[in-house]
């Protein structure tokens, strides 16, 4: 393997690790547990989906989906209605309220580092980053 591939690999991942703790230390969890979290954000990215879906997408187990989906319905951040295609499941969706909710993290998490970047990378180095940005997202994609 190419060395600066390496140690690009190596700098991006901790980097990015860094980063994410960061912002969770800025926004807050509002309570909610990194997989409550991940749940809820996934619904709002993909859409509706069942339990049995959520768990399989997540990596988890049924029934840890099963009880972090109530958290999230008894929270009023998500609810479930019957699947017009099958009506022996349930689809879990996010509320208004959920979206709000993930509204207001991700605006605390962006606004915390606009303002780190603001004051204390110069100009140049936000327009590099934002290059830098576009890249790591079209490998992303790949």
């Amino acid at each position: 393997m190419d060395k600066t591939a390496a140690r690009a690999a190596h700098d991006i991942r901790v980097a990015f690790s860094r980063l994410r703790r960061r912002l969770r230390e800025n926004y807050g969890s509002g309570d909610l547990t990194p997989s409550q979290t991940s749940v809820l954000s996934r619904l709002d990215k993909d859409g509706e989906a069942s339990v049995s879906d959520l768990a399989a997408l997540e990596g988890i187990r049924h029934q840890s989906i099963a009880t972090t989906v109530g958290v999230l319905v008894e929270r009023g951040l998500a609810a479930r209605r019957p699947d017009p295609e099958d009506g022996r499941r349930q689809l879990i969706f996010v509320t208004d309220d959920g979206r709000a909710f993930l509204d207001e993290r991700r605006r605390a998490g962006e606004g915390w580092l606009a303002q780190v970047l603001e004051t204390q990378c110069t100009e140049a180095e936000r327009r590099t980053l934002i290059e830098a940005a576009a890249v790591l997202e079209r490998v992303v994609r790949r």
